[in-house]
């Protein structure tokens, strides 16, 4: 089982060669043996803060530059919203450059008034069927079926009034603030 540890001699090795340094090079200037330093690089001897201090101020690095970095939680665990008849579920984090949710709509035989804005929207849907009034004529998408559209073009999206339709939802960032966020209009 590898260990953050594990990354310090490969990472010690790879500072020295970014320099053009040879192993009796940095040994010399840091008093140690050209072969304490190799077996330090190559993982057969384990890092001491002794070891580990003059070398890296020799390098011009911090210790925590030998180790490697922190890595996010990949999970996206953002609130879900109810709104106007929608359950909203984000799939991606709060600061991705394109935005994707899954959106139920609950199903009505009101047509929601068309919205126009910057940006464009990509739509697969799950199940149920949705009616998307693009530029004032409607088309059905049924289960399986996917749109793309351009959102300056006048549109509103719902599901048919004989069930609810799951949808997922891809927007560019101006898309995005539109359709998830509630507005003063």
């Amino acid at each position: 089982m590898r260990t953050e540890l594990d990354q310090v001699g490969p990472r010690l090795r790879a500072a020295r060669q970014s320099r053009g340094w040879t192993l009796d090079d940095v040994a010399a200037r840091a008093g140690l043996s050209a072969s304490t330093l190799s077996r330090l690089e190559s993982g057969k001897r384990q890092a001491s803060l002794e070891l580990l201090v003059p070398l890296t101020r020799i390098l011009g690095i911090r210790i925590d530059d030998l180790l490697p970095a922190e890595t996010a939680d990949p999970r996206v665990r953002r609130a879900v919203e109810r709104r106007d008849g929608m359950v909203i579920a984000p799939l991606t984090l709060e600061h991705a450059p394109v935005k994707t949710y899954k959106i139920t709509y609950a199903p009505t035989t009101v047509v929601p008034a068309p919205r126009v804005h910057e940006g464009y929207e990509w739509l697969y849907v799950l199940s149920g069927r949705v009616l998307l009034v693009l530029d004032s004529t409607e088309h059905e998408i049924a289960r399986g079926e996917a749109a793309e559209f351009d959102t300056r073009l006048p549109h509103s999206i719902r599901a048919s009034a004989d069930g609810p339709a799951e949808v997922i939802s891809i927007f560019s960032a101006a898309g995005e603030r539109i359709h998830t966020r509630v507005t003063d209009s």
